[in-house]
């Protein structure tokens, strides 16, 4: 348990999940540029079998910016942990939106989309929501344990 309260350990891991998510905010070109033939395929395929085609590429492309970033307010509530789960989604959406920007101003074959500022930043608050209810979850089970 007390892992969890090693603020300095959770923001060197932080740190760390920055830089590739930098890598995937950066790339010249859109980073499943090369699954997209194969993704519209599986599509088609989920569709042809009974999978209702409002499941589409961009509700895939969402999803995937969600679960992007559920790791980062995961890892950043534990970092701050004295931060409640709204700051985390504020940090989150200004790194989102440093990433969109970016791909506005530099990367011309990127798309720089409002929906993902939302899916991002709803991303991390999931995992810091997610952090939240673990820790107390552990809490609760350390003090059964222990009596109390």
């Amino acid at each position: 348990m007390r892992h969890f309260h090693n603020h300095r350990l959770w923001r060197l891991v932080l740190l760390a999940m920055l830089v590739p998510l930098a890598f995937i905010g950066f790339w010249p070109s859109p980073v499943d540029q090369p699954l997209q033939g194969q993704l519209a395929r599986f599509l088609q395929f989920l569709h042809r079998n009974g999978i209702p085609a409002w499941f589409n590429y961009k509700v895939v492309e969402a999803t995937a910016n969600v679960a992007l970033f559920i790791p980062l307010g995961f890892v950043g509530s534990h970092a701050f942990s004295e931060s409640g789960w709204w700051r985390i989604g504020a940090f989150s959406l200004s790194i989102s939106a440093c990433m969109e920007l970016g791909q506005l101003l530099f990367l011309h074959n990127r798309f720089a989309s409002p929906i993902d500022l939302v899916t991002n930043a709803s991303g991390a608050v999931i995992g810091a929501l997610l952090a939240a209810h673990l820790v107390r979850r552990l809490e609760a089970r350390r003090l059964s344990a222990t009596g109390l």
